[in-house]
């Protein structure tokens, strides 16, 4: 039998806040509400590697298509370092992914598909060229 959880999550979610705020702590979910809780992190390191891979695909695309450079990826490129650069400031502990090896591994691989797949082209590299100063500097274009 399905539990109120899997049935619907959203009126389980209700449920659950309505007994937090009424201080009913021996009715709470607590497995879910954790499962719930740890899902909102990993969601916001899933929404950085998402955009870290745009901007890292864009700057390929930028050195490796130089006769087809133009405003829309320059657009790409700027929006894609200040959200960025905002979902780090709003979330410090953000920082860590950009340090984590095994993070920066699997973003560079969706970055590097990203952007074979939008070019057509395999010549780019295997491993990450660029520091991640180099990644969010405003003035950072390679050639």
């Amino acid at each position: 039998m399905a539990t109120r959880y899997e049935q619907d999550v959203v009126a389980w979610a209700r449920e659950q806040a309505a007994l937090l705020r009424a201080g009913d702590f021996s009715a709470i979910d607590v497995e879910h509400i954790a499962e719930e809780i740890e899902d909102v992190g990993r969601s916001e390191q899933r929404d950085l590697s998402r955009r870290m891979a745009v901007l890292l695909a864009h700057l390929l695309k930028w050195q490796y298509q130089r006769g087809r450079r133009g405003s829309s990826w320059q657009r790409t490129i700027k929006e894609q370092r200040r959200a960025v650069g905002v979902a780090l400031q709003k979330t410090p502990s953000l920082n860590a992914s950009l340090r984590d090896p095994d993070w920066l591994v699997g973003t560079w691989a969706d970055a590097v598909s990203k952007a074979a797949e939008e070019t057509g082209l395999d010549v780019f590299p295997e491993e990450l060229p660029w520091s991640t100063d180099q990644i969010l500097s405003p003035a950072f274009y390679p050639e």
